[in-house]
């Protein structure tokens, strides 16, 4: 059975949804394969149930601090299935809501694994879908580096679903999603240790970012262990030991491991249908998202080019106008000065270059920096702290980048982001009246910055 699509797109996450639907409403005859979930890693596996668990692993910070408030706050009790469950819930109503949002669009909805065939051929279990383009979305999986005893580790995905909440945790991995899980874990009142091999977590983050996150998650009962490599995991009397790369041996109910992610390209593509990969795996893609097969496009997760739910979907609509708008796109995607977030406790909110990069490019910067505590602890004892950065163009002026960690910080720097993106100056900031009292204002307040030139 042959069926006639102007595009089909295989992967029904944030991207492959948003370009399916964005090219329905451009007139084309549109079809998507999905063989798992809908809605992709972002909203399943990813983004949005570490988003609820992080609000529910801050409530016994909250609960604490409600006493320097007056507040009688005793004999709370967590239950783990409970909030499992409910965010359980949450995620399925989301499914309903994407292929809602696909069957309005008029979306043809093809349930199985989807590989590309040959150009323009797409085989979903027996069945041949002819299309005049094909878009790859299918995004990526979490790696697991080979090592004996690497089949006892649990990956990202495990733990939104776990039967029982571990006691004692081992985090393996130095990036932003092993971070996280390190804050929700112990907020959700685990002992966890966080293992990497490098000397510091969140390499490519702002250097002072990094070492202020790193002193805050140690203060608050996080075991930080770096220059440490886990060689092979054994397992006995219910518990798993880590043997390192010093010899020590360190035991754990539970060991997670977040050492990156790769490309989905699990029987993908056809014999003598792969496109171009770069060295990572990663699908080689030009400014129009094509691959090196005519007709065969891929964006998200699987081109790595910025693994962020926004880019996609940001890709995903340029690639609908771009392939049947009537105003086409006359330039490329923008990729710079792109917000993220890293959800860890503390959270982590940056937008344009770090310290680093400017100096890298620019020839001298001004620095400006703000730690201070947070109005809100100052009826007690808890030190909580928040850090603001911003870097300076010396000779023109503009803002180059923005860093914060602490409460609130991605709801921060979306603003600002903003500001950034249209070229802002320092002089813009200063000339902005702050709110007062927030921990924002101090943005627009820092007047002493630090001259740091190049070498």
């Amino acid at each position: 059975m042959t069926s006639e699509f102007d595009l089909v797109v295989i992967g029904a996450g944030s991207g492959g949804v948003r370009a399916a639907r964005m090219a329905a409403s451009h007139g084309a005859k549109v079809a998507i394969v999905e063989e798992r979930f809908f809605g992709g890693t972002c909203v399943n596996v990813g983004c949005v149930p570490k988003k609820l668990f992080s609000y529910g692993a801050h409530f016994p910070d909250e609960f604490a601090l409600a006493e320097d408030y007056g507040y009688s706050v005793s004999g709370w009790e967590f239950d783990w299935h409970t909030l499992r469950n409910n965010k359980t819930r949450e995620i399925e109503r989301l499914n309903g809501i994407y292929r809602r949002i696909l069957e309005q669009a008029g979306v043809t909805i093809l349930e199985g694994h989807g590989r590309v065939e040959a150009p323009g051929k797409v085989s979903v279990g027996d069945k041949i879908i002819s299309a005049s383009n094909i878009l790859v979305a299918v995004g990526g999986k979490p790696f697991v580096p080979e090592f004996p005893g690497n089949e006892l580790v649990r990956i990202s995905d495990d733990l939104f679903y776990l039967e029982q909440l571990p006691k004692r945790v081992a985090v393996v991995g130095g990036g932003y999603i092993a971070t996280e899980f390190v804050g929700i874990l112990q907020g959700l009142g685990c002992q966890v240790t966080q293992i990497y091999r490098g000397e510091l977590f969140l390499r490519g983050f702002d250097e002072d970012i990094r070492s202020f996150v790193a002193e805050q998650m140690a203060e608050h009962g996080s075991t930080l262990r770096f220059n440490t490599d886990v060689v092979r995991i054994e397992e006995g009397a219910g518990v798993k030991q880590l043997i390192t790369d010093s010899g020590e041996q360190l035991e754990f109910d539970e060991v997670f491991y977040a050492t990156g992610r790769v490309p989905l390209l699990d029987n993908l593509f056809a014999e003598g249908a792969t496109p171009e990969l770069n060295a990572g795996g990663a699908i080689v893609v030009d400014e129009r998202y094509e691959t090196s097969i005519k007709g065969v496009f891929a964006l998200g997760d699987v081109i790595d080019r910025l693994q962020l739910t926004p880019v996609a979907l940001a890709e995903g609509m340029w690639l609908a106008a771009y392939l049947f708008g009537k105003d086409k796109p006359c330039s490329p995607l923008n990729y710079r000065n792109v917000a993220t977030a890293v959800f860890s406790h503390p959270n982590i909110g940056t937008v344009g270059m770090t310290q680093e990069e400017a100096l890298a490019t620019t020839g001298s910067i001004r620095v400006y920096k703000s730690s201070f505590r947070p109005m809100r602890y100052t009826l007690g004892d808890r030190q909580v702290r928040t850090l603001i950065k911003l870097i300076v163009d010396d000779e023109s002026d503009r803002v180059l980048g923005l860093h914060m960690a602490g409460e609130d910080a991605a709801e921060v720097t979306q603003g600002f982001a903003v500001a950034i993106k249209m070229g802002a100056t320092k002089a813009d900031f200063d000339a902005t009246v702050g709110i007062h009292p927030t921990a924002a204002e101090e943005l627009v307040t820092m007047r002493q910055g630090e001259l740091v030139t190049a070498g």
